[in-house]
């Protein structure tokens, strides 16, 4: 929820304000930030903004003329050499390798080659680490009073006899020094940035040199020194004189204005952005850094009302939610009109509703206990139902399925413990549950692998087998252990398959074995002899007879 502040200024004494011709010089200048949106600088009769697009000045293409007034106005020459793609080099240096080693120890954004961002970044710290209307009243917007003028003319004095500077770079230092700002180690035969301005050994890496206020690299090595610190122009200023942060220009008058957000204002300049009207002694709203009267926020920057359609005004609460706004006495549940102030709610379709009239309106309810849902609640589905997480329940065990297995039984859910306990078949010898496959003998359920001779345990599977009292067995086994082995061949007369067999005084045979021992005729449904263990047809039996006889 966010909520308009308003302020309200301390009362100061006016100021008389007049027009410096010089300010208005760079008009036309393309705005860096705008691009093609704003149609060149119109700079404001005295504020440091553009009446067309509202950025700063300093936002717009004015380097060029900047750079070269203050170089006039500092008395230094521009007719530094520019070397191997540089927009400038620091005086002095001997030879290519030490500048580029100067140039390697900044960081890269900072290095002035020309055409990239450390071009950029020199030009514009130039106009405002160096802001022209601290150098010269023609440059300042408002016209000084006497009084103003000579303190102006006596900082200048101060500034420019006493507290100005260019560092020196030292190629070669003499001995390890301490860096004046990171107090690391310069080591002996470094490069370095020294000022003798001080009266006292201030060195620093290339990197360092840095205003004391902003933390901001000092552009061309430009230095103001002021109670043992370092500092760039702009911050030296504001260490002897506030800025008025409207026209960003120094404030020489005795009474100025100071806003809720800390910021320094000349007394005539503290006034609604928008229509220009003082807002001293008045109640006013700081958005964006700039500060409007209560009828132009509210004209400008005040919501409609989701509700009444009406603007949200300065003196009520403005709720905010999703980008949308409402009077506090219009955030209110689109069902039942209670007031949502400080309560849970939700939106759907464009609308606010209660917990409660949302939990009714969209959410339904449990299949279980029949209750609504709550926002939040995990809901379970399953055909077409829908249950809360702890009516979801195992109809055995009545423990909370969740999102676990479960087996559909008669309408109702069965949690797979439950199922394999109470309805799953289970293997006749291990009595474990037959998840899947299995077989079935004597409408006994087996696992496969569970399904074995009862003698040498090779799994059957898949092959034939007989049984013994109620007992599985391959076929060898059985043979082997309990059947009939025919007389002639010995091996085991099964019966597998409808095999016949033939019995005769406890000799038995298989029926292709069934033959004549004397001239190998089959047997089987004639009539034969037993002769000491050796069967032989009619025909065989007498000749052997007749052979005895004689």
């Amino acid at each position: 929820m966010a909520t308009s502040e308003v302020w309200t200024a301390t009362s100061v004494q006016p100021d008389g304000s007049g027009q410096n011709p010089a300010r208005k010089q760079d008009n036309g200048a393309g705005c860096l930030k705008c691009g093609d949106h704003c149609p060149g600088l119109d700079l404001h009769e005295w504020r440091n903004c553009c009446t067309q697009c509202k950025c700063r000045r300093e936002d717009h293409d004015v380097y060029s003329r900047d750079v070269t007034t203050l170089f006039q106005k500092l008395q230094i020459s521009q007719d530094t050499p520019v070397a191997r793609g540089y927009a400038w080099v620091p005086p002095g240096i001997s030879s290519v390798e030490k500048l580029e080693e100067y140039m390697n120890a900044l960081p890269d954004d900072r290095v002035p080659r020309i055409g990239k961002p450390g071009e950029r970044f020199r030009q514009r710290n130039l106009v405002l680490q160096l802001p022209l209307q601290d150098f010269d009243e023609a440059f300042c917007g408002s016209e000084l009073t006497d009084s103003e003028r000579r303190d102006f003319k006596l900082f200048r004095q101060k500034r420019d006899y006493q507290s100005y500077g260019m560092g020196t770079v030292k190629e070669n230092i003499e001995r390890d020094m301490k860096c004046y700002k990171c107090e690391g180690t310069i080591p002996e035969g470094s490069i370095a940035v020294t000022t003798s301005h001080t009266g006292s050994d201030v060195c620093c890496h290339p990197g360092c040199f840095c205003c004391s206020t902003c933390q901001v690299l000092l552009v061309d090595l430009l230095y103001f020194y002021h109670d043992s610190s370092i500092y760039c122009g702009r911050h030296y200023g504001e260490s002897l004189h506030p800025r008025c942060y409207g026209c960003d220009e120094l404030i020489f008058a005795g009474e100025y204005t100071r806003d809720m957000s800390k910021q320094q204002w000349h007394a005539t300049h503290f006034n609604c952005f928008n229509c220009n009207n003082s807002l001293t002694g008045h109640r006013y709203v700081n958005r964006d850094t700039n500060h409007y009267c209560l009828k132009c926020y509210e004209k400008l920057f005040a919501f409609p009302c989701e509700h009444c359609g009406q603007k949200i005004g300065t003196d009520v609460k403005d709720l905010s939610f999703n980008n949308k706004h409402w009077h506090e006495q219009c955030f209110n549940c689109s069902k039942c009109k209670k007031s949502l102030v400080d309560q849970q709610f939700t939106q759907k379709s464009d609308k606010i509703y209660c917990a409660q009239c949302h939990k009714e309106t969209f959410l339904g309810k449990c299949d279980g206990c029949n209750q609504h849902f709550d926002p939040g609640d995990k809901k379970m589905e399953y055909q077409g139902k829908n249950w809360h997480e702890k009516c979801f329940t195992c109809k055995e065990c009545k423990k909370p399925v969740g999102t676990k297995s479960f087996i559909a039984k008669d309408d109702k859910v069965i949690c797979q413990p439950c199922y394999e306990d109470k309805y799953a078949k289970k293997c006749e010898k291990c009595r474990k549950v037959i998840s899947m496959g299995g077989i079935t003998y004597k409408d006994t359920p087996w696992h496969k692998e569970c399904f074995v001779c009862t003698h040498c345990k090779k799994p059957m599977s898949g092959e034939r087998f007989t049984s013994k009292d109620n007992n599985p067995y391959c076929i060898n086994c059985y043979g082997d252990l309990f059947a009939k082995k025919c007389a002639k061949c010995t091996k085991p007369i099964t019966g597998l398959g409808g095999t016949k067999f033939i019995s005769f005084e406890n000799s038995n045979w298989h029926s292709d074995c069934f033959n004549c021992t004397g001239c190998k005729t089959s047997l089987v449904g004639k009539g034969f002899t037993n002769e000491g263990g050796r069967i032989l047809c009619p025909d065989c039996t007498n000749q052997e007879a007749q052979v005895k006889g004689h």
